[in-house]
């Protein structure tokens, strides 16, 4: 039954490489569960609002990771992205004073119609071909670069906020003095204080985890991404256990295995508040609708079109099959958020560590999707994973995405100078889609004022515009 549904063989696949895919992908993303309802509630946790997106954060994954299997048999997992659920936590706040309440909830409520509208408006879009059109309307060079730039991304947040090995905080990069030199050892130590010593072990710990993957990869393991964060893992609770004398499995002794599904049902499923939101004022609302639209659009796309490159599955055009349906998902997972209390679902750029790992098929996505519907049960489970573990394979998978270097024209700087751009862009602004806003503008003005006009198309300058009007008056 699953050949006939996923096509296993003609991907080149099987069933327990797509499971440990999934799985892998999962552990890679299983942050987001917990992150998630604190973003947007600010850390209210264990309020009835914070488990009700608690909830909704499981739920709407799940089920935007059961279209993308179904309908296009794709590996690429979903959760609430990540930028897209602070913006919306800051527009919680404008919306309470917009309608005179000091009722967070009763603002969090108006503002899920706007995620509501969102994702109607993407549905609409993407059965219309819109959406697929403006991804063949992104010239091939800076396609080229987009999943260069994410390998950037991923080793940036897999060094930086995830294993702590450099940190912007106090001043510039306040490095890891006892792995690369003693001069900023004490301002890091002063910096950190007692974290410092917990920062060492995730750092010590995420460089054996990375090198156990490569050595595995190397000798052609198939599972050496899980493996590895396996290895990790373990190092870590044990260095935890002994060296800092905490208890690492803690969550599993302290927190519910029951899903609070009342609370779900009193604050977030299907609490509209349309009243609320029509006080907020119809500019305002076409505004925000427009830029989560535009955000969420071009981070999808971004992850869609780089992680595709690398698993091979681009056509000789660069473009992949069942966009359409893949794009449909996460508009489909967008609307189900909005209903059940979460924040604009898209594509996760880890989905790269599942294809890395193997996965190749929609079996990969309905894996993660029912794991993570079991973490409606079993949510300490994924509060266990520690960081270590997650940045091994984020690092190993960017440096793997980075090597799409080899593609780009370098002889061209209509496609060195958007692609270089956009390397330094992804990872500094955390966002896809302004990196890849960035390449377009760069390569619009380029082809441009060299006497190129022609080369580009009538969607291209549209979209080069829309982000200048982005950047420069909505930012």
């Amino acid at each position: 039954m699953l050949e006939k549904l996923f096509k296993l063989k003609e991907n080149k696949t099987n069933v327990r490489t797509e499971l440990v895919a999934g799985l892998t992908t999962f552990m890679t993303m299983a942050y987001i569960i917990a992150l998630n309802p604190n973003l947007l509630t600010g850390f209210d946790v264990g309020s009835p609002l914070w488990n009700g997106v608690f909830m909704a954060t499981c739920i709407a994954s799940a089920i935007g990771m059961f279209v993308m299997a179904f309908a296009a048999n794709k590996p690429f997992a979903m959760a609430p992205g990540m930028g897209l659920n602070s913006f919306f936590a800051v527009v919680v706040a404008n919306i309470m004073v917009l309608i005179k309440t000091d009722d967070y909830v009763v603002a969090f409520q108006a503002a899920l119609c706007i995620i509501l509208i969102e994702g109607i408006v993407f549905i609409i879009l993407s059965v219309l071909n819109v959406r697929e059109k403006i991804v063949d309307a992104i010239p091939l060079g800076v396609r080229l670069g987009i999943a260069p730039a994410i390998g950037m991304m991923l080793m940036n947040i897999g060094l930086g906020s995830n294993a702590g090995v450099y940190s912007e905080t106090g001043g510039p990069f306040y490095v890891m003095g006892n792995f690369f030199g003693s001069l900023t050892a004490g301002l890091a130590k002063d910096t950190m204080g007692s974290g410092y010593s917990a920062m060492v072990l995730t750092v010590a710990t995420m460089f054996i985890g990375l090198f156990v993957i490569v050595i595995l990869a190397k000798k052609g393991v198939k599972a050496a991404v899980l493996l590895g964060m396996l290895a990790a893992s373990v190092i870590n609770w044990a260095g935890q256990a002994i060296f800092l004398k905490t208890n690492p499995f803690e969550a599993l002794t302290t927190s519910s295995f029951v899903p609070p599904v009342k609370d779900m049902a009193e604050t977030t499923l299907f609490k509209f508040n349309f009243s609320g939101f029509a006080q907020i004022g119809w500019f305002t609302v076409v505004t925000l609708v427009v830029t989560f639209c535009i955000i969420d659009m071009f981070d999808t796309i971004g992850t869609l079109v780089g992680t595709a490159s690398r698993a091979g599955m681009l056509d000789k055009d660069g473009k992949m099959p069942k966009m359409k349906e893949a794009l449909l998902a996460d508009a489909v997972g967008t609307v189900v958020g909005s209903a059940t209390g979460t924040s604009t679902v898209t594509t996760f750029v880890e989905s790269a560590s599942g294809v890395e790992a193997g996965g190749r098929t929609g079996l990969t996505a309905l894996t993660t999707g029912i794991i993570f519907l079991l973490c409606t049960f079993i949510s300490p489970i994924a509060a266990v994973i520690p960081a270590a573990a997650t940045s091994s394979a984020l690092i190993y998978v960017g440096v793997l995405m980075i090597t799409g270097l080899k593609n780009v024209n370098f002889d061209d700087l209509s496609e060195t100078v958007p692609v270089a751009l956009m390397l330094i862009a992804m990872p500094v602004s955390g966002s896809i889609g302004h990196a890849i806003g960035i390449g377009l503008i760069a390569y619009t003005v380029i082809k441009l004022f060299t006497g190129k006009a022609k080369d580009i198309s009538v969607l291209t300058y549209i979209l080069s515009l829309i982000f200048l009007v982005k950047f420069f008056l909505v930012a």
